[in-house]
């Protein structure tokens, strides 16, 4: 009986110290997790996250694309041209870019439109001047900025703006410079015979009536394609000499004037082919439009005109006659040629101008 009592209580005892040995133990492991903040039941697990190298699962930010609008007459390999510029973008971390050709019904404005609705953040004519300004006809007044890939024979809106003439090196502004604002000119033409009636235009560079228009026409896409600029150079020899005629001028709120002249350029840039400086004064984003009447008379005439064009006095002389301006009206006797940024536009009676200032995005170094 006794040994039965004594096997009694030695369990009890085992069972108690067993009891109080679990309950030190959990004592001790909530202690601990308290300490370390994790909760013994429930115990919370890592985000997905944790597990993951940074930046993993998380959505790319899409790519930027860039269109092309090319002229593709101006390319005798366009396919390498493409190529080229598909490379670049790539390189730089832009999406494939979109590659459109324009037409003879649509120069570029058509496309650059529809390229923006596409999704394009960066619209780049690539061929001349006038593809320039087609394209740019589209996003005067937008936020989207123009790359300048010249392609073109003078490409003088890209000189105005010191930027590069190697496809490379323009493509590369175009794609990392940064965005400057330009004035626009904004031109009303008046056509004489069967075409009588208006039209309205943009401008980037100049736009004239005259002796500078003869010399665009008489400039062909062959002979430019196979001397360059040098083909204005043989146009402009063939054209001196040509006779004045009479115009009258209206600038700003002044009173108007009449002159027997060659040439009247309205521009928004100063410099033309070869590097010569016709309108000192004009600053792409001044707000103001520059003009000039050239009135030589015979090749004497003329030698005198290119004398004050290579010194770039602006004032004195009675054959070179300088004007800033924020409008003009130039009314001629009898219908001339017109040239809007290096294209020809048929022959006019008048033209009517006006500055838009800083109405265009370009991309710049």
């Amino acid at each position: 009986m006794l040994t039965d009592t004594a096997g009694r209580i030695a369990i009890a005892a085992i069972a108690v110290l067993l009891l109080v040995a679990w309950l030190l133990r959990s004592a001790t492991a909530d202690t601990m997790s308290q300490a370390v903040g994790i909760r013994r039941f429930g115990r919370h697990r890592p985000p997905r996250e944790h597990f993951r190298p940074e930046g993993a699962g998380k959505p790319k930010a899409p790519r930027r694309v860039a269109a092309i609008i090319v002229n593709p007459t101006k390319f005798d390999n366009i396919d390498a041209v493409r190529a080229q510029v598909t490379k670049g973008c790539l390189a730089g971390g832009w999406a494939e870019p979109l590659w459109v050709e324009t037409t003879a019904q649509d120069p570029g404005t058509g496309q650059a439109r529809q390229a923006v609705l596409d999704g394009a953040t960066l619209i780049c004519p690539l061929g001349g001047d006038g593809t320039v300004r087609a394209v740019a006809t589209a996003l005067v007044g937008t936020e989207t900025p123009l790359g300048l890939l010249p392609g073109g024979t003078a490409n003088l809106l890209a000189r105005n703006l010191s930027l590069p003439i190697d496809l490379d090196e323009a493509l590369k502004v175009a794609l990392t410079g940064q965005n400057k604002r330009i004035d626009v000119g904004r031109l009303t033409v008046t056509y004489a015979g069967e075409r009588e009636g208006t039209e309205k235009h943009i401008f980037l560079i100049m736009a004239g009536i005259g002796f500078d228009a003869a010399i665009m026409a008489d400039a062909p896409e062959r002979l430019k394609k196979t001397v360059g600029p040098l083909a204005y150079t043989f146009s402009g020899a063939k054209n001196l000499r040509g006779p004045q005629f009479k115009v009258r001028v209206k600038i700003d709120d002044e009173a108007e004037f009449s002159r027997r002249t060659r040439s009247v350029v309205i521009g928004n840039c100063g410099k033309i082919t070869g590097g010569l400086v016709l309108l000192p004064q004009a600053q792409v984003d001044d707000g103001w439009l520059d003009a000039v009447l050239l009135s030589p008379v015979g090749l004497v005439g003329w030698v005198a005109v290119a004398g004050r064009i290579v010194s770039r006095k602006r004032k004195g002389h009675k054959r070179v006659d300088h004007h800033r301006l924020k409008s003009v009206t130039v009314r001629c006797e009898h219908p001339e040629a017109v040239q809007i940024d290096g294209d020809t536009v048929g022959r006019a009676r008048a033209l009517s101008v006006t500055v838009d200032p800083l109405a265009l995005v370009v991309r710049v170094g």
